[in-house]
């Protein structure tokens, strides 16, 4: 869990609130989120290693695949909806995002940033798909399926009508991560 990133989303999220983390992993989010907010925190995972890693944690986690949808929840049903560090790996982002905006009141997304100036470095100066602490994937065992900058995530928000509030450094070539505050505008 990178501890800089996942207090941002902490930060932003209202005490004793209800919390559903889509792709929570281990559930170290969620547990830290838990004990400094006091919040009811659910997730879902594929993975059950990390199913198994949630429960030790005593978080409440059931197996499914976001991609497919949260057909299972109702409409504003949680106050906050997260995916973190997950987007660029999803097959349908549009859908999850929209998936997001309907469950819950608000969503926060974050992503790795490859607009970020070491990686756009790498790749000039290499000429190879570029590594980092928060991409320290080969090209070829990567689970990412996307790349996207913070000014792509920006430009889809607006495209899309969604209010998205940047939670970390504004720059698309000083931050590692993009970490947004989604909410629907209202008509």
């Amino acid at each position: 869990m990178d501890l800089d990133y996942s207090q941002r989303i902490i930060d932003c999220i209202d005490p004793h609130s209800k919390v559903l983390d889509l792709g929570c992993g281990d559930g170290a989010l969620l547990h830290a989120m838990a004990q400094q907010k006091q919040v009811t925190c659910y997730g879902i995972e594929i993975d059950f290693e990390n199913i198994l890693a949630c429960v030790g944690r005593g978080i409440s986690v059931f197996q499914g695949d976001i991609n497919e949808g949260l057909h299972e929840f109702s409409n504003h049903s949680y106050d906050y909806v997260i995916l973190s560090h997950t987007l660029q790996q999803i097959h349908k982002p549009l859908f999850v995002i929209s998936e997001m905006l309907r469950v819950g009141k608000k969503a926060i997304v974050s992503f790795p940033n490859f607009g970020y100036w070491s990686i756009r470095l790498q790749l000039l100066l290499r000429g190879k798909t570029p590594k980092s602490k928060s991409l320290p994937y080969e090209w070829y065992d990567t689970p990412n399926i996307r790349v996207l900058t913070i000014q792509d995530f920006k430009a889809m928000c607006k495209r899309e009508g969604i209010y998205a509030r940047n939670l970390g450094n504004e720059s698309n070539w000083l931050s590692e991560k993009g970490v947004f505050l989604l909410e629907k505008f209202r008509r």
